[in-house]
């Protein structure tokens, strides 16, 4: 099973994402909600927002296992990030792990008021896709 990601003529190439995902017929879709970067009991682990970011990921990254999926099966991503946190610190600790190998998942991006875990900084979704079983 292979996903194609496009990055059409007349829209921005970029390294970081594309534009347009295709999950082939027959593919398992995996949906991952919002993760914070809190420890298995809730507790936010830093306030540090880099330090949010990895484990915000290395969450997602347990909760793709669990479906039988890793990074590389990720089609898109969410990726919300508090207004007044460090956008630089925040994709430059999880940048390489988003966009994975080949061609990169499509990614979007927003700058939030506030979260619904008090003290964090970052919350991302993620939407995979798996060969079946």
């Amino acid at each position: 099973m292979e996903i194609t990601r496009i990055q059409p003529a007349g829209l921005v190439v970029s390294p970081a994402f594309s534009h347009v995902a295709i999950v082939p017929a027959g593919a398992a879709t995996i949906y991952v909600g919002g993760q914070n970067g809190v420890d298995e009991t809730g507790a936010v682990v830093s306030q540090d927002v880099a330090e949010q970011s990895v484990r915000t990921i290395d969450n997602v990254v347990v909760a793709l296992e669990a479906a039988g999926a890793t990074l590389a099966d990720v089609v898109q991503w969410t990726v919300l990030l508090v207004e007044d946190a460090d956008l630089g610190a925040a994709y430059g600790a999880i940048a390489p792990r988003l966009a994975g190998p080949g061609v990169p998942p499509l990614v979007t991006a927003a700058r939030v008021a506030g979260l619904g875990v008090p003290g964090a900084l970052i919350e991302v979704s993620a939407i995979a896709a798996i060969a079946p079983a």
